[in-house]
């Protein structure tokens, strides 16, 4: 296994302060946080969180102009860059799809992030569904053109919650160019298949694994006591890494393990040091 993180998960360093503590540890990769960098002083002055005022993120507006940039800081550290993990969907501006697909091809990068439409039960599953497969269509020929993949997450509120509905439309597309991201913590929330027969189903579309932690609690909503999802430390969770990992051995799965953990319990850098630490040991156990 290689193991990469997304930078989403170290909000308070900057990309240098990241592959610097990545190196120390034993990082193979980086998956950048690659958005809009907020423009509103009042977030700038907020303390760094994950989808706010994240310092480890990468412009996407000049992304594709400070590429050799990026990739001569990322080299400096012995580091991979893994993916570009956008926000962007399948159904927005091609020129944005463009730009971050020709930064990764001039970081000598292989993939990018390009997500499925969300579902909130405003318009139906098939009109998402066709708006999705005409949205990946470009995108398959933007990859075709600069000869890198776009993936797309399996992701709770989207209309590829699971293995099952995340092949169903990626199997649309050849999978040298369109692939899915498998997340254990966003099963958790919707979509959980167990694991072999997920990985099973994804086959040859089976791009990513992203690895976090999520776990059920109960909590009061409008007077009553209902279950609610939250994210969780590796190991206080419900997803079964040692389940995971050994259904991802049995399938042949030797890509990369990229890490997005949103617990809070631990600083940044206790994080990027005890995450590794904890999935070397338990994939140490069963290789």
């Amino acid at each position: 296994m290689k193991y990469s993180l997304f930078t989403v998960s170290v909000p308070d360093m900057t990309p240098e302060q990241a592959l610097s503590k990545m190196k120390e540890l034993g990082y193979d990769g980086v998956d950048w946080r690659v958005t809009d960098i907020p423009d509103d002083p009042e977030i700038l002055k907020e303390e760094p969180s994950y989808w706010r005022n994240n310092l480890c993120t990468i412009d996407i507006e000049t992304i594709d102009k400070k590429a050799e940039e990026i990739k001569a800081l990322t080299d400096r550290y012995g580091i991979c860059i893994h993916a570009l993990a956008t926000y962007l969907k399948c159904s927005d501006s091609g020129d944005r799809i463009e730009r971050c697909m020709a930064a990764a091809k001039a970081m000598g990068c292989g993939r990018i992030r390009v997500n499925a439409p969300s579902y909130d039960g405003k318009r139906t599953y098939g009109e998402l569904f066709e708006e999705a497969t005409a949205g990946f269509k470009q995108v398959e020929e933007l990859a075709k053109k600069h000869g890198v993949k776009a993936a797309f997450e399996m992701h709770m509120r989207t209309i590829t919650p699971s293995a099952s509905a995340a092949y169903r439309l990626a199997s649309q597309f050849d999978p040298n160019y369109i692939g899915v991201i498998y997340d254990t913590g966003n099963v958790i929330y919707e979509g959980f298949e167990e694991y072999k027969m997920a990985f099973e189903i994804l086959g040859p579309y089976l791009d990513q694994i992203h690895v976090k932690n999520a776990k059920w609690v109960k909590e009061p909503v409008d007077g009553k006591e209902k279950y609610l999802p939250t994210w969780a430390p590796f190991a206080e969770g419900h997803a079964d890494f040692e389940r995971c990992f050994r259904a991802l051995k049995e399938v042949g799965y030797d890509g990369f393990i990229t890490f997005e953990d949103f617990s809070s319990a631990d600083s940044s850098e206790e994080k990027l040091k005890s995450d590794i630490n904890y999935m070397k040991r338990l994939v140490e156990t069963i290789e």
